[in-house]
């Protein structure tokens, strides 16, 4: 069906991993809602920070930076999953590793089974900037470790491309680099490439890694770092950002189509923008016109007015300069209501995760949309004397506020001068939907019972790989049971993968490809069949033993959940999951049967 340049975009599905333990949507959720400061000192396996580290910031060389929100295990990677060699999984910069694990997490989200998208119009758009895993020892800087691996191992090119070669995607594949706002740049694209009709579907988001100290150094020389270690985000006391990590990823659809085929939609992007700060009273400083403009710009795009929106998801990083810039800003756009706007960062609780810092604040604004709550802003006493709000009736969320939330607007500004807004609104139907189901494969062969996973045979540990400048081998990813979200679990984000379809491997070593689900269901009617069954089948499935254990233990924690819908988990794992070959069926009336 016709696309035009002002429908609205659904969000799908959600991949993330930002610092805290987070490690799905869910996991982000809770954290954000508690309140929870994720900054923590650098981990020990990065580097000797001894060495570049010094509380006088005059110190040529080294940083006054000792904490960040760095994510834990980046060196785990289960490279047999995705049919990668582990010879060129060493040279593969560990942001390409993380975006193609969360890319995989944000499909089980949405119900996709990846292998379903292969030879389709689905494009990905990356925002990602660092490429510092050649400075401990893997591309140019040691001529000895250099392969046939090395260029596609650390170009920031290959890391979308990876992408759409390991699933088999024709759409437009590109890596966006505007700075800080590299992330929110990409979802703008990915939006502007579906009203265009050059792909069907996206992934878009952004991911951001510290592999070297140099980029501290580089921002305590620069002034821009937190002599504190926080971000205090609009605060009397903003001293500067602290550095962070992260990856999400967003699967993105037209509107139209996503109804059509019965997705659950998370949220709706109604309009977006990109613009450029031009000549500014410096290279790198903000231009307070320029974020009017590009917010308005947005605003116009989607056919609102500034009335309309509730909260503000900002690029805060707390800074001197930049709060009372963006603030000041946000006034002037927003002057003249009555009712009160509530502004609030991500940054205070993650840090600065600088190439994926827009997709966090995006995924921020789509939880608060489904929990119709906003979280509260970390580490705000007292507003930044230099911001004068001019009686605009704008508040620092400094606890949980329960309030109707309808539309969210997220900025993202890069120090290069590209600035991002996007503006998203509730989806209307997201409560009332239980899934993003789909029914059952026609041709699909019931699979038999298997005896509990515990019997199992131990699987012999893979040989380990060198990890240079990181401190262990790479492990099997790790398993989450299926998040909840509005009470009602959401299609899981089981990394061991469950379902109908596996990755195309570069080994011919697959199992046989699945095929797609048939058309769904209307929206909030349940998959065929499943009212009236008397029991339900939920089929696991991992690549091999000890996989499959971890996830029957996750999934046990989710059906402990009193909300849980057993018939409609069992449905989605039946239908939008990946199959492999190691596998598992669960008959039950219910989810307390099916635990026992």
């Amino acid at each position: 069906m016709g696309v035009t340049q002002r429908d609205p975009i659904a969000i799908v599905g959600l991949g993330c991993r930002f610092a805290g333990g987070v490690e799905s949507p869910a996991s982000f959720w809770r954290l954000l809602a508690a309140g929870r400061d994720a900054v923590a000192p650098i981990p020990a396996g990065r580097w000797d920070h001894a060495r570049w580290h010094a509380e006088d910031a005059g110190v040529p060389g080294r940083t006054t930076q000792a904490e960040g929100g760095f994510l834990p295990a980046i060196d785990g990677f289960d490279a047999p999953f995705f049919g990668i060699a582990p010879r060129e999984a060493v040279q593969m910069d560990p942001q390409q590793r993380l975006a193609l694990e969360v890319a995989w997490e944000a499909l089980e989200n949405a119900g996709i089974v990846p292998a379903s998208l292969q030879g389709r119009p689905v494009g990905v758009y990356l925002g990602l900037y660092n490429d510092n895993y050649g400075m401990i020892g893997r591309g140019a800087p040691d001529p000895s470790v250099i392969d046939g691996w090395s260029a596609s191992g650390t170009h920031t090119s290959v890391a979308p491309g990876r992408i759409a070669f390991q699933l088999g995607l024709t759409g437009p594949a590109m890596a966006v680099d505007t700075a800080c706002s590299s992330s929110l740049t990409a979802v703008h694209l990915a939006v502007q490439a579906l009203r265009a009709g050059e792909c069907t579907m996206a992934l878009a988001g952004g991911v951001h890694l510290i592999l070297s100290p140099v980029g501290l150094v580089a921002s305590s020389r620069l002034g821009a770092a937190s002599r504190s270690g926080r971000c205090r985000a609009f605060d009397a006391g903003a001293d500067g950002f602290v550095h962070g990590e992260g990856c999400g990823v967003l699967v993105l659809r037209p509107l139209a189509d996503a109804e059509a085929a019965g997705d659950r939609v998370l949220a709706v992007i109604r309009g977006s923008a990109v613009n450029q700060d031009g000549r500014s009273a410096g290279l790198t400083a903000p231009n307070g016109p320029a974020q009017e403009a590009v917010i308005r710009a947005a605003l116009a795009n989607a056919g609102l007015g500034p009335e309309a929106v509730d909260v503000v998801e900002a690029h805060g990083t707390g800074t001197a300069l930049g709060d009372p810039i963006e603030m000041h800003a946000l006034a002037s756009v927003f002057g003249g209501r009555t009712r009160e706007l509530l502004v609030g960062s991500v940054k205070t609780n993650i840090g600065h995760a600088e190439a994926a810092a827009g997709v966090a604040g995006l995924v921020k604004a789509v939880l608060m949309l489904r929990h119709q709550a906003v979280p509260p802003t970390l580490h705000f006493e007292r507003l930044n004397p230099h911001i004068d709000l001019g009686g605009v009736p704008v508040s620092v969320p400094t606890a949980l506020v329960e309030r109707d939330l309808r539309v969210v607007g997220v900025s993202s500004f890069g120090f290069s001068g590209t600035n991002a807004h996007v503006v998203l609104e509730r989806a209307e139907t997201a409560r009332a939907v239980p899934l993003a189901v789909a029914p059952p494969v026609a041709a699909e062969a019931p699979v038999a019972a298997a005896p509990p996973v515990a019997a199992a045979p131990p699987v012999a540990a893979a040989p380990p790989v060198s990890w240079p400048g990181l401190s262990r081998p790479p492990t099997t990813l790790p398993h989450e049971a299926p998040s909840v979200v509005d009470g009602r679990p959401s299609p899981a984000m089981t990394r061991g993968g469950t379902g109908t379809a596996a990755v195309p491997s570069r080994g011919g070593t697959d199992t046989a490809p699945g095929t797609a689900p048939a058309p769904p269901p209307p929206q909030g009617a349940p998959a065929p069949g499943t009212a009236t069954r008397p029991v339900h089948a939920l089929p696991l499935s991992a690549r091999d033993p000890a996989a499959l254990e971890a996830l029957v233990a996750a999934w046990s924690e989710t059906l402990a959940d009193p909300s849980a819908d057993f018939a409609a988990l069992c449905h989605t794992a039946g239908a939008g999951r990946a199959r492999f070959a190691h596998r598992l069926a669960i008959v039950a009336p219910d989810a307390g049967a099916a635990r026992t």
